[in-house]
C-alpha cells in the first residue's frame, strides 16, 4: 500500500507553519535536530608566555600569562596573543568572561581560500611575494570546506564567545562587505537580540572605482554596531570648530562653562502641541512645526540655562561651542578600521589572517 502523507490541519499543524524566522546553515542543528552547541570545554587550553616587549630588565621575571602578579599591575600594556582565536578566546573566559568593555572585529569575508599576495618593500617597486602556510590551506579548507555554510558556523561560534566575554556595558563591531553582510546581521540579531543593535555603519573604503560595465563600483563596506545589554556605554567624541566657523556662528560667550555659544531654531516640521516653558507659561510651536523637545526635556532644559528666550518672545536652543562625532561621521571615512573606538576598562580586538587571532586584552 502506497505510504500515506499526514493529514495537517488546525489539529495538526504543518512543522514549516509554526518554524521561526532564522537563518539556518549546515551544521547549525545535529542529526536529532538539537542545536549544536559552542564547546567550550574541549578549546580552553593553557597559554606560554614567548616575549615581553620594551620591559626593564629589573623588573622582568618568569611569569604564567595570566598570574594575579604581573610585573605591569597598574599600568597594563598589551597582549598579543597568537593562535586559532577560538581557542584564545575559550582560554581567556576564565580570567575575562564579562570583563571586555570593547571588541573590535575584522574577518574574513567569505572570498575562498587563495590567500597568496604580494608584498611591497619599502618605497621601492619591488615586492615579495607571500603564499599560503600549510597551516593557513587547513584552516581555510575546514572554514569553507562546504562554501558559506562553513563559514557561518565559524562565525557564530566565535560570535558566541564573544559575547560571553563582553560585560554588561560593553559592546561590538563588526566590519563586514557585501558578500556575507546580510548573512552576519541576521547571526548578530539571534547572539545579541534586534533590540541591542545600535548602527549600521557604512563606510568609503576607496575615493573611486573602476570602471563599471553592469553595475555601480564597490566603494563601500558595514560596520555592524551591536551592545549586549541596554545599558551600554557610548561616549561622543568632540572636536573644536574651526575658528572660521566659531567667529561666525557662536556670537555669544558663557561665563560660566567660558564657551562660546550659538541659538538654534528650537523647532522641526510636522504640527505639534504646544509646551509650558516655565514662567513664560504655555507657547504654542510656529504652524506646521513642533517643539524638538518632550515636556520632561524642557523643564530640564530651562533649569540646566539651554533654552534662552529673544527679544522675538520664542524659545531657542543654546548651543555649546563642540562638534560631536556624528556630525564628523558625516565627511568620508576612508580609513581600513575605525580609529575612534574607546573604552574605559577592556579592549579585545581581533584581527584575522586565516584562523590565527590577536587579542590584546587589559585587565
Amino acid at each position: 500500500m502506497p505510504k500515506q502523507e499526514p493529514g495537517y490541519g488546525p489539529e495538526n499543524p504543518h512543522p514549516l507553519s509554526t518554524r521561526k524566522t532564522e537563518l539556518i546553515w549546515e551544521g547549525k542543528y545535529d542529526e536529532y535536530g538539537n542545536r549544536r552547541e559552542v564547546d567550550i570545554a574541549r578549546c580552553a587550553m593553557p597559554m606560554q608566555k614567548i616575549e615581553t616587549i620594551d620591559e626593564p630588565a629589573s623588573r622582568l621575571k618568569p611569569l604564567d600569562l595570566f598570574d594575579s602578579e604581573k610585573a605591569h599591575k597598574d599600568d597594563f600594556r598589551n597582549m598579543l596573543i597568537w593562535g586559532d582565536n577560538k581557542l584564545v578566546m575559550a582560554s581567556l573566559l576564565k580570567d575575562f568572561k564579562g570583563k571586555i568593555d570593547l571588541i573590535c572585529i575584522d574577518p574574513p569575508f567569505d572570498v575562498g581560500a587563495d590567500f597568496t599576495m604580494d608584498i611591497p618593500i619599502g618605497d621601492s617597486k619591488e615586492t615579495l611575494g607571500k603564499d599560503q602556510s600549510t597551516l593557513e590551506m587547513v584552516a581555510y579548507r575546514d572554514m569553507w570546506g562546504k562554501g558559506t555554510d562553513s563559514y557561518l558556523h565559524m562565525m557564530y561560534e566565535r560570535l558566541v564567545l564573544m559575547k560571553e566575554l563582553l560585560s554588561e556595558t560593553g559592546s561590538i563591531y563588526v566590519h563586514c562587505d557585501w558578500r556575507v553582510n546580510s548573512h552576519l546581521r541576521l547571526i548578530l540579531d539571534e547572539i545579541f537580540g534586534r533590540h541591542n543593535f545600535r548602527n549600521e555603519i557604512v563606510w568609503q573604503k576607496i575615493r573611486s572605482s573602476k570602471g563599471q560595465s553592469k553595475s555601480f563600483g564597490n566603494v563601500l563596506d558595514t560596520i555592524y554596531f551591536y551592545s549586549k545589554t541596554e545599558s551600554s556605554l557610548f561616549n561622543k567624541q568632540y572636536v573644536p570648530l574651526a575658528e572660521e566657523r566659531l567667529e561666525k556662528h557662536y556670537k555669544y560667550f558663557d561665563e560660566i562653562s567660558e564657551k562660546n555659544y550659538q541659538l538654534c531654531d528650537f523647532t522641526q516640521k510636522g504640527q505639534g502641541p504646544s509646551r509650558v516653558f516655565g514662567d513664560k507659561g504655555e507657547i504654542a510651536p510656529p504652524a506646521g512645526k513642533h517643539w524638538i523637545w518632550s515636556q520632561e526635556k524642557i523643564d530640564e532644559g530651562i533649569k540646566k540655562g539651554l533654552i534662552v528666550f529673544t527679544s522675538g518672545k520664542m524659545p531657542q536652543l543654546r548651543s555649546i561651542e563642540k562638534l560631536s562625532l556624528n556630525s564628523i561621521e558625516r565627511k568620508s571615512c576612508r580609513t581600513q578600521a575605525p580609529r575612534s573606538f574607546t573604552a574605559e576598562k577592556v579592549l579585545l580586538c581581533v584581527m584575522w589572517t586565516a584562523l590565527t587571532g590577536f587579542l590584546p586584552a587589559r585587565s
